[in-house]
């Protein structure tokens, strides 16, 4: 009976350490810093495969290229809220309205047919 428990409990501790080594780098694969609660969205996001959520790569021209920052930020021109902006290895971006996931900006010519109307 000691012998089980112990063997419960070191799947335990296999299962928990995994998880950790697995979260961090769902982490580190997102450019999450600091962990809050866009932090949790993000990562939500990325596990789910949500379709609102832009992939871990891009193309604008056919050339394929990655993520290197994803952060959100303060919506100063609408007065409120926040959007979410990913930069890509080219220097390009897109921007999306944080609570909706859809695209609100984007320095790619591909994207502008995508855009809300500004009328």
């Amino acid at each position: 009976m000691k012998g089980f428990i112990l063997l419960i409990l070191g799947i335990i501790a296999v299962i928990l350490i995994v998880g950790g080594v697995a979260a961090v780098h769902v982490m580190q694969e997102a450019g999450i810093e600091e962990f809050n609660a866009d932090s949790i969205k993000i990562i939500f996001d990325k596990l789910i495969g949500n379709p609102s959520s832009e992939s871990s790569q891009s193309s604008d021209s056919g050339n394929v290229v990655d993520v290197v920052k994803e952060e959100v930020k303060q919506n100063y021109q609408n007065g409120e809220g926040s959007y979410r902006e990913v930069t890509y290895s080219d220097g390009g971006f897109r921007q999306y309205d944080k609570d909706t996931g859809e695209l609100i900006g984007s320095s790619y010519q591909s994207d502008q047919d995508k855009l809300p109307s500004m009328e």
